[in-house]
């Protein structure tokens, strides 16, 4: 089949996000100007480059109670600052509930029963117990078309690696089982890991 996405598509759900997968999650933490933080799951995330290290995520839409976007794009443009957080299996839970529709005052480490830890370069907390933290400073937020959205390009300032998760050198990520996003409702655990060099290496 094939389809426009401008004209509409004709399936009964949206195939776009379960097409582009798996994808990371950015659990992104952030403060507002009064130290207010705040915890949010984004899928439309990645690393950019690594010299120097650069990662963006994306937000899409609107919130209630804000109508330029949502609370980590409005806190990153007050602050310029934010975390983003690695999300391991054994986070499910927690980052599912911290992705909920709460008012702009409200801390989802607290509703998600989530342990912050300071970070050392922002003023953002982190999540403690994340596996890998990347702590970073505002690069640039691009306008994109659609409702609210932005791409938010960071430096990364900073980067926590849990000491259970570097085995013989390397960030070993079989030790905390990577969740990523599919399409839909739909997620999946990375628990098969396999090396390919690269042809004359």
């Amino acid at each position: 089949m094939f389809y426009r996405p401008a004209d509409g598509h004709p399936l009964p759900h949206n195939p776009f996000k379960a097409i582009v997968t798996p994808r990371p999650i950015g659990w992104i933490s952030t403060v507002d100007g009064a130290g207010r933080a705040n915890l949010a799951p984004y899928s439309f995330f990645n690393a950019l480059t690594d010299r120097p290290p650069m990662v963006m995520f994306a937000n899409n839409g609107t919130k209630e109670d804000r109508a330029d976007g949502k609370d980590s794009l409005a806190n990153v443009r007050e602050t310029g600052e934010f975390c983003a957080n690695i999300v391991g299996e054994a986070q499910t839970d927690a980052m599912n509930k911290s992705a909920g529709f709460y008012a702009r005052d409200e801390d989802e480490f607290e509703i998600a029963g989530i342990a912050k830890a300071p970070c050392e370069t922002i003023k953002a907390p982190r999540v403690a117990d994340a596996p890998a933290s990347l702590e970073c400073k505002l690069w640039r937020i691009n306008a994109l078309p659609g409702d609210a959205s932005a791409m938010v390009i960071g430096e990364v300032t900073g980067v926590h690696l849990r000491d259970d998760c570097v085995v013989d050198g390397r960030f070993d990520v079989t030790r905390f089982t990577p969740l990523s996003r599919l399409g839909y409702r739909d997620y999946a655990a990375v628990r098969e890991v396999f090396e390919l060099k690269r042809p004359g290496e």
